[in-house]
């Protein structure tokens, strides 16, 4: 179980905010660009060591990405593209921020092991490395297994709920992490779940598919 699994109930509380869009007259697709947009502010904000302002600037562009599907059905206007690039536009995102945070300089390993600073780079690197795994397993899912059913403009997510830690989780564990100026325990639990989430989704997969 994971927090993707309860989308459709935070989503429904941002209809208003979908509406207000739909009123400024943005489409499904500049909403995705504005939410990239926020995501490199927030790697400049985690990059000038201004944490709280760039926790902020990341909720913003997690607010964007849950309402852009709501407007492109409210505006009937879905297209393979628009949820094709969807996930392209999340995925610079969490890149962006987790670059701003690990390369912010705050210590990570070396806050507490005799270790090189290149073991914090490496933590920073299996971060999103971590991210993108556990979000590349479900494109290869639908490629190879041939998942093609549309809910919504999007292929139905065989992947749905399993996995303890997907993007949701990591956005949640940046935000509070900048909130709160733990941004180093941030990308460490990032780096150590995201990987053990991928792991968990694979051999879901094994046991279902093997």
């Amino acid at each position: 179980m994971n927090i993707t699994a309860l989308r459709p109930r935070f989503i429904g509380y941002l209809e208003p905010i979908a509406d207000l869009c739909i009123r400024a007259g943005l489409t499904p697709n500049q909403i995705s660009v504005v939410s990239i947009g926020f995501g490199l502010l927030c790697a400049i904000l985690f990059l000038l060591h201004q944490s709280a302002l760039g926790a902020l600037a990341l909720l913003l562009s997690a607010i964007l990405d849950l309402i852009d599907g709501s407007v492109a059905r409210k505006i009937q206007n879905s297209t393979r593209f628009g949820a094709a690039f969807d996930w392209i536009a999340d995925k610079y995102v969490d890149a962006l921020a987790i670059l701003g945070a690990g390369f912010s300089g705050v210590p990570i390993l070396t806050r507490f092991l005799p270790v090189s600073p290149a073991a914090d780079l490496a933590v920073v690197a299996l971060a999103i490395f971590g991210s993108m795994m556990n979000t590349f397993i479900k494109p290869v899912v639908y490629a190879e297994v041939g998942y093609t059913e549309r809910k919504e403009g999007k292929i139905e997510d065989p992947l749905e709920g399993i996995g303890f830690f997907g993007r949701p989780e990591t956005v949640i564990v940046l935000i509070a992490g900048g909130l709160t100026g733990y941004v180093w325990l941030a990308i460490l639990a990032i780096a150590v779940f995201t990987n053990l989430s991928a792991i968990e989704r694979i051999l879901y997969l094994h046991g279902r598919l093997g």
